[in-house]
């Protein structure tokens, strides 16, 4: 039973449906077409209050379009995959995890169509189709970054659906800590040309992209500090990229101890390139370091080390030891010279959560002390009158 004229609303219009019940419908500013509100209500003056809602949701400019969800979810996620600015590393693996493990589910359907139960669902069934949790949890993690920008930023749904609790942590096993023989062990292994660099992995704690573009002029032997500067990215093609590291946290110079000084000079005098812009560390022919080049020489380095892996990774085996090992170890070295947590996050390059943090500069005496406080612990556990750096090995016929 529709209202009569001399009751007719200002805005929208309200009508009793065969139910009994009331339906509330109003013309959408956009669109001009007839909508109905989402539910129906009690009694008349129940709708009359929905409209005056919906009226004053529509002067704000929050009146939301019941059909824009209904954009092809596959299509959205591309979309926002190419506006995010995402660093090359990070879009490579996002588009993978989008390929891989979430367009196979919703890449065909709606963006309003995904509900929380569907995402519990798609969880679960890659739980149980055994793909790693660390796999899942970054799937995770996407989608939800997806549908936060549908829902907040482009008014496409109402809310998230991803509302599952704990679905975005994942329980990676503990990394090893190294302890100093091991790290010299390791050191003492690989090709000479690659021995400081394991040494300064550990003691400077930089990434292994870091040390691909590290070049002489970053390089100060007298105060011993390293400036990082730039970052090699390698792509899963083999696309190699150099550029600014992506937070402005990674622009930072990291002391090192002194008892690494002796072996990085040796390093530069043999191995590293010549010339301000030279590269202090190359690849096994002389080239770009990659990860890929040096692979080899690292699980042959862990294989020639005759150290017990069992004390750092339980019953592992060696090769189960990762170049990035180094860093987490130095990591841990650090925090336990008294470094300050803010003190870490400089030396890692990490951006702190606190927006007020991010303003705050560490003092440079501050990283040397560290670094000091480092060496102590390495002359302590290497005897202070040894030093051991190798004599570089005559290229063999190959020229490696």
């Amino acid at each position: 039973m529709a209202n009569t004229k001399g009751n007719r609303r200002r805005f929208g219009s309200v009508r009793q449906l065969p139910s009994g019940r009331w339906q509330a419908r109003y013309r959408h500013p956009v669109t001009g077409q007839l909508r109905s509100a989402e539910q129906t209500y009690p009694t008349k003056t129940d709708a009359e209050l929905a409209l005056t809602l919906i009226e004053a949701d529509m002067a704000r400019g929050q009146l939301k379009d019941p059909d824009a969800g209904q954009v092809n979810f596959g299509d959205y996620a591309d979309t926002w995959l190419r506006e995010r600015g995402l660093a090359d590393r990070t879009l490579e693996r996002y588009e993978g995890v989008l390929r891989l493990y979430i367009k196979p589910t919703f890449g065909a359907g709606t963006v309003a169509a995904i509900t929380t139960a569907g995402v519990r669902s798609w969880r679960s069934a890659m739980l149980e189709a055994e793909i790693g949790a660390a796999t899942v949890a970054k799937s995770y993690r996407v989608l939800r970054a997806i549908l936060n920008t549908a829902a907040d930023e482009d008014g496409l749904i109402e809310r998230n659906p991803c509302r599952i609790k704990g679905a975005d942590k994942e329980d990676s096993a503990e990394r090893p800590v190294l302890t100093i023989e091991e790290v010299y062990a390791i050191a003492d292994s690989i090709e000479p040309r690659y021995r400081a660099l394991v040494l300064m992995a550990a003691f400077s704690t930089l990434r292994f992209g870091e040390f691909a573009a590290l070049r002489r002029r970053d390089v100060d032997l007298d105060r011993g500090i390293v400036r990082v500067r730039r970052a090699q990215a390698e792509l899963q093609t083999g696309q190699l990229k150099v550029k600014r590291p992506k937070s402005d946290a990674g622009v930072r110079p990291v002391a090192f101890p002194s008892s690494i000084v002796v072996e990085l000079a040796e390093h530069l005098r043999w191995f590293g390139e010549d010339g301000a812009a030279g590269r202090v560390f190359v690849g096994p022919r002389g080239g770009l370091l990659r990860r890929s080049n040096f692979h080899n020489v690292w699980t042959t380095a862990l294989a020639d080390s005759e150290v017990d892996w069992s004390r750092a990774l339980g019953e592992t085996e060696a090769d189960s030891i990762r170049f990035h090992d180094l860093r987490h170890t130095g990591n841990n070295l650090a925090a336990d010279t008294g470094a300050s947590t803010r003190e870490l996050m400089h030396r890692m390059g990490h951006s702190t959560m606190d927006a007020a943090l991010r303003y705050q500069h560490m003092r440079g005496e501050r990283d040397l002390l560290i670094a000091r406080g480092m060496d102590s612990a390495i002359k302590k556990a290497r005897g202070r009158g040894r030093r051991r750096v190798p004599e570089p090995r005559e290229p063999d016929a190959s020229g490696t």
